[in-house]
């Protein structure tokens, strides 16, 4: 089997998701036939380049990270020239805590697969975030010392700086391998 392996990842975590991938696929009989990281916005000729790499795989594993709950422009397009192809989706976001919440995102991302495409799984963990979103938070927390909202997003804030973890890793080339048939 070959794969095209496709990651946009703005903070390194969603990075990480494709390495543990990777590694699964090299102890498999799996070819990465691309193996490439998409720029937030890749220009028209960038995307033609990936998305016709990509469709001379037997499937697709893309990774993003979670922009507005949904993926970026740049991956919602790749996605969309996907026809008649097996995709499996992975992806990172800070906000995390349970399934019902990844689930949702990976609905949104999906609806970009044209109807001739096959999602074949999707796995979703908590990614990380960058220190300046903490300090937005504490910025919150200090105009209102009694907002438990802001209390609860740094408390996620923190939570989220051990993820990806190798829990997450290894449940993520797990579904990736069972559910490319690996």
């Amino acid at each position: 089997m070959n794969i095209a392996l496709i990651t946009n990842s703005k903070s390194g975590n969603t990075a990480q998701l494709a390495q543990a991938l990777r590694e699964a696929f090299a102890v498999s009989d799996v070819q990465l036939v691309c193996d490439v990281e998409l720029p937030d916005a890749p220009d028209t000729a960038q995307l033609e380049d990936v998305a016709g790499q990509a469709l001379l795989a037997d499937a697709v594993c893309v990774g993003f990270w979670c922009d507005k709950g949904s993926c970026t422009e740049g991956v919602a397009k790749l996605l969309e020239r996907m026809d008649g192809k097996r995709v499996f989706l992975f992806g990172t976001c800070g906000f995390g805590g349970s399934q019902e919440y990844f689930d949702q995102i990976i609905e949104r991302v999906k609806e970009h697969l044209p109807q001739t495409a096959e999602l074949a799984g999707a796995f979703m963990c908590q990614g990380k975030m960058g220190s300046g979103v903490r300090a937005r938070y504490e910025a919150m927390l200090a105009k209102n010392p009694t907002d438990a909202r802001a209390q609860a997003l740094i408390d996620n804030f923190d939570l989220a700086l051990a993820h990806p973890d190798a829990e997450d890793l290894k449940a993520a080339a797990s579904l990736a391998a069972r559910a490319l048939n690996l």
